[in-house]
């Protein structure tokens, strides 16, 4: 079980610095450095010399390894971990018999997250195409933290299953509001609303133009988020005997998001600087991870306790201990 922990902790870890290099990639305006998949320049590593031939490659060296070392990273680290994981799983399929499916469904998203790459890439980075990038990989980074939570040994805390759905409404709407982000980046409305919090003096802009439309919709997106994670640590806070551990972690999920509106408007006021850029996805990404625990913390799921023990109700949800 603590191989299991740890290997899903490592992969969280790996997914998540995956995320924001994509960001970076994004922000330097390397995705394109390569313009051709799985190779780059029709090289598996592309040397300066390689690319001396290359005719108004409008690209320099570092923009093209940034864009190099993200597939790598992708492909020769994180998969194989990946199917470690799996295997792990697999191995502990009496024990958790639910992650059996986790496991395979991880697979599959993994899969799709390579052949989404490789659209992104023969797309031109499109915006649709970056946001549905960007959304499989937060899949892939929720269903590995469903690993990590039942590789702890305890059950969901099913007694506060009510906060575990209100997380998961904060979830899928931080899934939107970063699909959105991608798309209103991509699509080059990032300074469609140039004022913050109001969109060049208006409350709801004229929506006529879709630079406008698309990043009002991020905006609001990301204020319901806001208010989603507001609403779970309110809850969390009034609601008699919920565990001190999943307090902290309502409040550390309120805590990035108050950091994440922070950087937001400053992406505006500053115009969209790149390491403000990067960081305000990078703090996007742990509130996404925050949001997701505390979902999975919660939340009924498969579950079986091992051969020879038997469930019973204690004050964090479910215990095991021997029969």
């Amino acid at each position: 079980m603590r191989a299991l922990r740890w290997t899903a902790g490592a992969c969280a870890l790996l997914t998540f610095g995956l995320i924001v290099l994509g960001a970076v990639v994004r922000a330097t305006n390397s995705g394109l450095s390569c313009p051709d998949w799985p190779t780059c320049y029709g090289h598996w590593l592309p040397l300066p010399s390689d690319l001396e031939a290359v005719p108004n490659m409008g690209y320099a060296y570092w923009q093209v390894m940034l864009e190099w070392i993200h597939r790598v990273v992708a492909a020769f680290m994180l998969g194989p971990l990946v199917l470690v994981l799996a295997v792990l799983c697999v191995r502990q399929r009496r024990r958790l018999p639910g992650l059996v499916f986790a496991a395979g469904l991880l697979i599959g998203l993994l899969l799709i997250q390579k052949l989404l790459g490789g659209i992104t890439v023969l797309d031109r980075n499109s915006p649709w195409s970056v946001a549905l990038h960007l959304g499989n990989a937060l899949f892939v980074l929720t269903v590995i933290l469903l690993i990590f939570e039942r590789a702890g040994g305890t059950a969901p805390a099913t007694r506060f299953a009510a906060i575990g759905w209100l997380g998961a409404g904060a979830w899928l709407l931080a899934l939107l509001a970063m699909a959105s982000a991608a798309m209103t980046a991509k699509s080059g409305s990032s300074l469609a609303c140039s004022t913050w919090p109001l969109c060049d003096g208006a409350l709801i802009p004229d929506l006529s133009d879709p630079g406008v439309a698309i990043h009002f919709t991020h905006r609001s997106l990301a204020a319901a988020t806001g208010l989603a994670v507001l609403l779970v640590f309110v809850v969390s806070r009034m609601r008699s005997g919920v565990p001190g551990a999943l307090r902290q972690l309502a409040a550390v999920a309120l805590a990035l998001v108050g950091a994440q509106i922070l950087l937001g408007a400053s992406v505006i006021v500053f115009e969209v600087p790149r390491s403000l850029a990067v960081l305000h996805q990078a703090v996007g990404v742990a509130t996404f991870a925050t949001v997701t625990l505390l979902m999975w913390r919660c939340l009924p799921a498969a579950w079986r306790p091992v051969d020879g023990q038997q469930a019973v109700g204690e004050g964090d949800g479910l215990a095991l201990r021997s029969a």
